[in-house]
């Protein structure tokens, strides 16, 4: 049996119930997990509330780090005791055991912790197709990113410093301001009690940004339209804020010739080449130094009801984890 988290019904935090589920054997392309360590991120929130429709009843959790405990027969690229790490459908990484396909796993190199690679594969994974592939940031840019002190923000801002561009950031509060800037944004912006666009237009002395990445949806769609410059692209890629209301293409698209996409990680991992390539890149930056993670805050499973309040309050402010 494993202890896992179940929602029978989507709502708040309340519906997150820890049960025991019987785990069986792994089939042939298969192979069972013993979860170390599992990656709390804002898109749990959103398969818990309903914003994002499960099938239910529902485990729920994309993200874990672990080790291999049984493969199943035709299973040849790992082995058991493999440190293993993945972020991947189905839901159900809050859980201590879980059986998943060999194909979304890759292997945890030397010198990475569980604790670590849980937060990275999501975070980090999410940072490599914003900055290589969605929008092939390029030396000297300026770009402008939202939730700058967030985990996903905190890996961004780092890895866009590293390639020799700077960071816009913007934070909810002033206690933020020097955590996005310890991870190398160099201006930050309270948007909470400035006109982040009239901000960001002054620093690029009237020009814009070459690029915005917005998890924050809602709340800043409007500003971020008006702080690119011409041609430049919008990269709307999350909901904290609420989902965004309907694009008016003449006023929002068309005044500035700009782009605008919708990025997920299910299109940009379809293949397990694509996989392996996303994860190499992210574990290079870190053994490297390039990019420094820090766990912000450890949670129990049994804990994942106040893990979702502090998630949804704003009160996590970098990589944190559930541990079984």
């Amino acid at each position: 049996m494993s202890k896992s988290i179940i929602i029978n019904k989507t709502g708040g935090p309340e519906v997150l119930e820890i049960s025991d589920v019987k785990v069986g054997r792994p089939g042939p392309t298969e192979i069972k997990v013993k979860n170390i360590a599992i990656g709390l991120n804002y898109i749990d929130t959103y398969h818990r509330s309903g914003l994002y429709p499960v099938e239910l009843p529902s485990g729920i959790g994309l993200e874990a780090a672990g080790v291999v405990e049984e493969i199943g027969v035709d299973v040849k690229d790992f082995n058991i005791g493999d440190n293993v790490a993945y972020a991947s459908p189905p839901l159900g990484a809050y859980s201590e055991l879980r059986i998943i396909s060999e194909k979304v796993l890759v292997k945890i190199p030397k010198g990475i912790s569980h604790k670590v690679a849980a937060t990275l594969m999501t975070k980090g994974l999410t940072v490599y197709y914003l900055l290589c592939k969605t929008y092939k940031l390029r030396a000297g840019e300026t770009v402008l990113y939202h939730a700058a002190a967030g985990g996903v923000g905190q890996i961004f801002s780092q890895w866009a410093k590293s390639m020799g561009c700077t960071v816009i950031g913007t934070v909810g509060s002033d206690d933020k301001i020097e955590i996005a800037e310890n991870n190398g944004c160099e201006h930050v912006i309270n948007y909470s009690k400035n006109n982040f666009s009239k901000k960001v237009m002054e620093i690029t002395k009237g020009v814009g940004v070459s690029a915005v990445f917005d998890g924050v949806g809602k709340n800043t769609f409007e500003g971020s339209i008006e702080c690119l410059k011409a041609r430049g692209m919008m990269v709307s890629f999350g909901n904290a804020s609420g989902p965004l209301d309907l694009v008016d293409v003449p006023k929002h698209i068309q005044g500035k010739s700009l782009y605008l996409t919708r990025p997920t990680m299910k299109d940009y991992y379809s293949t397990r080449e694509e996989l392996i390539e996303g994860a190499n890149a992210v574990f290079e930056k870190i053994k490297f130094g390039m990019i420094k993670v820090s766990i912000f805050k450890e949670y129990k499973l049994e804990d994942a009801k106040q893990a979702h309040i502090d998630l949804e309050s704003r009160r996590i402010t970098g990589p944190s984890i559930l541990t079984p």
